[in-house]
């Protein structure tokens, strides 16, 4: 039965509740996160919205299957905790996905409710419960099953990892994530700002993942430190998820690339995050200091808007955004865009760099670009940039970040040489199962699929789980060898 007592004509008069964000003139000089989460009287306002359809499109929208009708009406009966707990049962990083996640493409774009009116705040909702569970120390942990006596170790501590360690965990199985770095959560600790994604609230939901269960290690660097054969002969483990993501970062191999003052995304980015930059001169600043200078970050995604805003809250005098299509086109979403546009960050778009200029000491002084113009429909359906001839002009900056996306880091790939990777260098997994050709071995998230999302990301994560219970119950490993094509 129903706990929302409104008809739905009555719901569709309830506007969507807007999301409170710190002020723009105040959030460019700091790194406290841009939003601030719903009130619960805005949660509960923007519940009762919900038409509680009896195949909810929005679940099917869902990369990870979450309940949304479900805890939506948790949401709407004041039940604040049972949501959370609801949501938990098919997302482990709800705090996460709540603020990360590009719901308006996924959950919200498929929302019944969204086709005369503005869609369930999903995102708002999901990200309200997690908070509030968070905020009053009580988490609903699913129920583990009894210890099955198999050891699973996952390699890579980001969303596809993550998210594998709950489902095994709660399955019964002995599981440890291994983790490069000093810090558990892979890409959402060194790539997403603190304005953006507070680690607070990553160091919690592994703080979770810990509290059902999972192990976790640090510091470890497999292919390295220690290799896939020596976890399973000489460690014991009965299987292995490879979920390292695509952190190798991508240059446009134009001259000046190797001027000081030219970073990768990723390192910029990490330098940042996991080396304290942001807090400068508490810390020894471990990045270019932007404080007066000019600033540019090339490319159009989410990455390059975290960083072209991480420079501007460096201090930088001005923060550019190159970008080779018009911003119609830009993958990043449209809440980042907005965001960026309100801190004063300049959008240059329809160009491109040709080169980086330096001075006789090796630092970047300008990107040289040259202005576009879109030409007919590419592999990906947007027009593809054409250049002008004879249009280059010069930008003078100090920094430039290259925001470009990411290939696969060959390290885990080289030390097993009987799993079979494509010619990018990303791990073959059967798109099903996500087994590699190593038998007990199984790969997901970004080392298989390239640069994603973080949900689905999550959601290899999750199918890659199902195939080693299944793996560690039967003892099969059937079927097809993964092609390398």
């Amino acid at each position: 039965m129903s706990r929302n007592t409104l008809p739905p004509k009555e719901r569709t008069k309830i506007p969507r509740q807007e999301m409170p964000e710190q002020e723009a003139d105040l959030r460019r000089h700091n790194f406290a996160e841009v939003n601030r989460g719903l009130t619960v009287l805005g949660a509960t306002t923007e519940a009762l919205r919900c038409l509680e359809c009896a195949k909810p499109a929005c679940v099917a929208g869902c990369p990870v299957g979450v309940k949304i009708r479900d805890f939506v009406e948790l949401i709407t009966a004041g039940d604040y905790l049972g949501a959370a707990s609801k949501i938990r049962e098919d997302n482990v990083l709800p705090a996460i996905t709540g603020r990360v996640c590009p719901q308006e493409t996924q959950c919200e774009g498929c929302c019944i409710l969204g086709k005369k009116f503005e869609p369930l705040g999903i995102g708002y909702l999901e990200r309200f419960v997690a908070d509030y569970e968070r905020e009053h120390g009580a988490v609903g942990l699913p129920e583990i099953a009894p210890p099955t006596g198999k050891r699973v170790a996952i390699i890579g501590s980001g969303p596809a990892g993550l998210s594998a360690a709950g489902d095994l965990v709660r399955w019964g199985h002995a599981v440890t994530v291994f983790e490069a770095l000093h810090e558990i959560g892979g890409v959402l600790i060194y790539g997403i700002p603190e304005f953006r994604l507070p680690k607070e609230i990553v160091r919690h939901e592994v703080d979770v993942l810990r509290q059902m269960g999972v192990a976790f290690q640090t510091n470890v660097v497999v292919g390295k430190t220690v290799t896939i054969d020596e976890l399973m002969a000489e460690d014991g483990y009965d299987a292995v998820l490879v979920a390292t993501g695509a952190g190798l970062p991508k240059f446009m191999e134009i001259p000046g690339e190797h001027l000081s003052g030219v970073y990768s995304a990723n390192e910029f980015l990490t330098r940042v995050n996991l080396m304290h930059a942001n807090e400068f001169p508490r810390y020894d600043e471990p990045v270019f200091d932007c404080r007066g200078q000019d600033i540019a970050v090339i490319g159009g995604g989410n990455t390059a808007m975290d960083a072209v805003r991480t420079a501007a809250r460096l201090g930088a005098r001005t923060s550019t955004l190159i970008y080779r299509r018009t911003e119609a086109e830009m993958p990043a979403r449209v809440e980042e865009v907005r965001h960026a546009k309100q801190e004063g960050i300049e959008l240059l778009t329809l160009a491109n760099p040709v080169a980086f200029l330096g001075d006789d000491d090796g630092r970047l002084t300008a990107v040289r670009c040259i202005r576009m113009e879109l030409g007919e429909p590419d592999d990906s359906g947007r027009r593809a940039p054409v250049p002008i001839a004879g249009s280059e002009s010069d930008l003078p900056v100090a920094m430039a970040v290259v925001a470009l996306g990411t290939g696969a880091n060959p390290l885990v790939q080289s030390s097993t040489p009987d799993m079979v990777t494509n010619r990018k260098g990303y791990i073959a997994a059967d798109p099903n199962s996500l087994r590699t050709s190593k038998r007990g071995v199984f790969a997901a998230g970004d080392i298989v699929t390239g640069a994603a999302t973080v949900i689905l990301a999550m959601a290899a994560g999750r199918t890659a789980a199902a195939s080693i219970r299944e793996y560690l119950d039967s003892g099969r490993w059937d079927g097809e060898t993964p092609s390398p094509a």
